[in-house]
């Protein structure tokens, strides 16, 4: 049977029909919730084998980015959101939806000095919209599997990862949840990158972080925006695709139930 998906939305998300048409051109059943339905019976988030945390600016980013969504999940959903991802299922956070899981603990949980880790604003000091190239690291996280590249569109005003030393920095990459990185347009060759092939400054080039368990993933970058060859800017001329790179992501969720 294939996984049903929940695709939660709030006043400013503007990527859950997107999101919605991956997951469905990836093999699942998703449906669009908003978070006031799940508020009202937070129980019912039990029917479903996937989370996702679309992009866009819910509740308008006004007081800054994913924080009005992230403290209502975090004070009014947080056991049961834990109990889903303890249930061996899979969360899922794209750009903003990134800025929501980093605002609770669901991918890097909070010690006694507070959260280890925040999306800050670009360090370019604008509103970042290009394409980059990413290197996958390591094979802890499901979203990933098989998958060592993509080129996918960024399209963020706060997305520098910055974890808040280097010893957090250091466990986060020992214990294998740096997995995806933003890499250089003009070589293979693995190497640190700076501005624009990293668009935001972020920190050891993290443009997505997994949970210890690699079921929850995190990322700037909009995989549901290049599901289709016709999407990538140079489809007349480059390679020729049979599918949008960005897709392998949602595939790869489906496939983990099956």
């Amino acid at each position: 049977m294939a996984p049903r998906v929940l695709i939660l939305r709030s006043p400013g998300t503007n990527c859950d029909e997107e999101t919605a048409y991956a997951f469905a051109l990836a093999g699942g059943v998703p449906e669009r919730w908003h978070v006031n339905r799940l508020l009202d019976e937070p129980k019912l988030v039990a029917d479903f084998q996937i989370l996702c945390l679309p992009g866009g600016f819910s509740y308008g980013d006004d007081v800054a980015a994913g924080r009005i969504l992230g403290n209502q999940i975090d004070h009014h959903l947080a056991d049961v959101f834990a109990k889903f991802r303890d249930a061996d299922k899979l969360i899922l956070g794209i750009c903003n939806g990134f800025q929501i899981l980093l605002k609770t603990q669901l991918l890097v949980a909070r010690d006694a000095a507070g959260p280890q880790a925040t999306l800050a604003a670009n360090a370019s000091g604008k509103f970042e919209d290009r394409w980059v190239r990413l290197g996958v690291k390591g094979d802890k996280c499901v979203f990933l599997s098989g998958i060592e590249a993509l080129e996918l569109p960024v399209a963020h005003g706060e997305g520098r990862f910055v974890p808040r030393d280097p010893t957090v920095l250091e466990t986060l990459r020992a214990s294998g949840q740096l997995v995806l990185k933003y890499a250089s347009r003009h070589s293979a060759k693995p190497q640190a990158v700076e501005y624009p092939d990293n668009p935001n400054g972020a920190v050891d080039d993290v443009a997505g972080i997994c949970d210890t368990t690699g079921r929850v993933f995190g990322l700037m970058p909009h995989p549901e925006r290049f599901v289709d060859p016709m999407q990538h800017p140079t489809w007349t001329r480059g390679p020729r695709r049979d599918v949008g790179e960005g897709l392998r992501v949602f595939q790869n969720a489906v496939r983990y139930f099956s």
